[in-house]
């Protein structure tokens, strides 16, 4: 059974459908990429799976749940957890107060995720911990997202574009991350565009052209298409 399961999904904004019919799964230990250009709707599927944004058919499962009617906050408690584009973090809070804030108890199926066990992954960000987050790089402030959002013990992490304008320094410390949270078993479902950051990440890929799914299969066998490349303006 997969983690998470999108069917046939249509979802939008108001009146306006931006994704029609996109179906994926999401498996233990796997990370699937959601590839698309800006615009491709790739953060209107991620928080449709949330409850962020208006439904208008098809289902979003968990663990094989229909968790349709569950509002945003109920699908966070299930295991549920999303890192914005945006990283929202609290500015005027410390790095360790902004951990603090996305504490969760642990599900059954994922150990639970401490504070210190986030400084053994990242020990960087003790050595910050009293700089508070509105004096954080970039870099910094999505690490600090990415962690506090770990907080909540998800069994699934949805990720909105985790390198965009990061410095190589830090889509390395981020890649390193999602290899470390793969092994621990979590699902992680990836909305990008790099497809160079991807390869070496993703067992599956998506591609998604407006608003609907063009291309489904491994990341080996999409690496190589000349089609992803060139939708993708490689």
């Amino acid at each position: 059974m997969s983690v998470l399961a999108l069917e046939q999904l249509v979802a939008g904004y108001g009146p306006i459908r931006v994704v029609r019919d996109v179906s994926l799964t999401v498996d233990e230990g796997e990370a699937v990429a959601l590839l698309g250009r800006n615009g491709a709707g790739k953060t209107t599927t991620l928080k449709a799976a949330l409850g962020m944004v208006r439904v208008f058919s098809g289902r979003v499962l968990y663990r094989g749940r229909d968790v349709m009617r569950f509002a945003t906050h109920r699908r966070a408690m299930l295991g549920m957890g999303y890192v914005p584009d945006d990283r929202r973090i609290f500015p005027e809070l410390t790095v360790r107060e902004n951990l603090e804030v996305g504490m969760k108890r642990g599900t059954k199926k994922v150990s639970g995720w401490t504070i210190d066990r986030i400084y053994q992954l990242m020990p960087w960000l003790k050595e910050i911990e009293r700089r508070r987050g509105g004096f954080l790089s970039g870099g910094e402030q999505q690490m600090l997202t990415i962690a506090r959002t770990m907080m909540g013990n998800p069994e699934v992490l949805l990720l909105d574009e985790p390198t965009e304008g990061l410095a190589p320094h830090f889509v390395r410390l981020v890649s390193d991350l999602i290899k470390e949270l793969k092994s621990s078993g979590i699902a992680v479902l990836l909305a990008e565009q790099n497809l160079r950051f991807i390869t070496p990440l993703a067992d599956r890929v998506y591609v998604l052209e407006s608003g609907e799914l063009r291309l489904e299969g491994t990341m080996a066998a999409m690496a190589e298409r000349q089609d992803v490349r060139a939708l993708l303006a490689l």
